[in-house]
């Protein structure tokens, strides 16, 4: 092993030689070595010519920096850099490194860009989502019109997993956030109504915001991270490993191959669970009722009195929006996934945020019309 101390420091000079610019290398370039030293400042044009007769021994410190000189400086239009008087190992080195072009994202974003440029950029990007977005949504009518025609294609048995994995399977969880949604509607119902000696009207509270709201929005969410991140992960684990890629070798469409089935699946399950979601909140408010003196016969009484089936009807219509939206971000963030394991990782978390922001704002516009029209 060389000591550290025997080694000779690197320095780099440059020298006008006419009108070619001429960089001398001398010392031992060695990361163990000492700091490199600049005996003068950098032209802002190639080198023509390199003197490398004091140059002592050099690892990747070496290449590393002539390729990071080479690329900082300006560039000759139509003219390779000059790698003339370079050892051949190193100039073997940086012929093979210069024949790589310089990946845009490798560096850092420049400081100088104004405001204007930034506000630029994210327009862009803005308007890019939202064209992949309605060209998917567009491939899904598409899907959808082929599977009324009979010409969709895809697996029975896909359909009815997925179908499983929306329904039966998510029951447990369904259940416990709905339970517990009901159970604190109720406490914060009876705690104010209370005192205006009125707390028979928690069965009012809970149920109508049970239906109209908190049922299909809390299954929503549940769907989202449940559902809608099984989706993206599970299609970009298929984009990943070129299986996509196979399915159209073999004549097969992907979206009716794979988002076709799961956009059906979702459809059915969401109405039925936000109705049981319904229900069960219900339950939870009338527990509570039961131990603040509420009769169960007299709470669920007063619930069928507020609640009319106009009202119950209100969350399973939006059901079947909030439905397509978790399944499109789901799938459309998987099938625009990258080839990495990373990349399916982040997919899952942008279909998880998408759709719950599109939960959101879809359950926004509908309170907005609903009010509208006095529903």
């Amino acid at each position: 092993m060389i000591q550290r101390e025997a080694l000779s420091p690197p320095k780099v000079s440059w020298a006008q030689d006419g009108q070619a610019v001429v960089m001398t290398l001398t010392g031992d370039w060695l990361r163990e070595g000492p700091a490199l030293a600049l005996e003068a400042e950098p032209p802002q044009h190639w080198p023509e010519r390199y003197e490398t007769g004091e140059l002592g021994e050099f690892d990747s410190t070496l290449p590393a920096f002539l390729l990071a000189h080479l690329r900082s400086v300006e560039a000759v239009k139509d003219k390779e850099p000059s790698l003339l008087g370079l050892p051949d190992n190193l100039r073997g080195l940086m012929e093979l490194a210069l024949a790589v072009p310089e990946r845009s994202d490798a560096k850092g974003q420049s400081d100088d860009d104004s405001d204007i440029k930034e506000l630029g950029k994210m327009t862009l990007r803005a308007w890019a989502g939202i064209r992949a977005t309605v060209e998917f949504v567009g491939e899904s009518v598409l899907s959808f019109g082929r599977f009324f025609a009979g010409k969709a294609r895809f697996r029975n048995s896909d359909f009815w997993l997925t179908l499983q994995e929306c329904g039966i399977e998510a029951l447990p969880i369904v259940s416990l956030i709905s339970f517990l949604i009901g159970l604190i509607l109720a406490f914060v119902g009876n705690v104010q109504l209370t005192n205006f000696g009125a707390n028979i009207f928690v069965a009012d509270l809970v149920g109508i915001a049970m239906v109209r709201e908190m049922g299909v929005v809390m299954t929503g969410i549940i769907m989202s991270g449940r559902t809608g991140a099984s989706f993206a992960a599970h299609i970009g684990s298929m984009k990943a490993n070129e299986e996509i890629d196979a399915l159209k070798t073999f004549g097969l469409n992907p979206f009716d191959f794979l988002v076709l089935p799961r956009l059906l699946a979702l459809l059915l399950m969401m109405p039925i669970l936000t109705i049981y979601a319904n229900i069960v909140g219900i339950l939870g408010g009338m527990l509570v009722g039961f131990f603040v003196g509420i009769p169960p016969v007299l709470y669920w009484n007063e619930t069928l009195l507020s609640v009319d089936l106009t009202t119950a009807s209100l969350g399973v219509f939006k059901s079947f929006f909030f439905a397509v939206a978790i399944a499109i971000s789901g799938c459309m963030q998987g099938m625009r996934a990258g080839n990495s394991s990373a990349a399916v990782g982040q997919a899952t978390t942008r279909a998880v945020v998408t759709s719950i922001t599109a939960i959101i704002v879809l359950d926004s516009a509908f309170a907005a019309i609903f009010t509208i029209l006095d529903i």
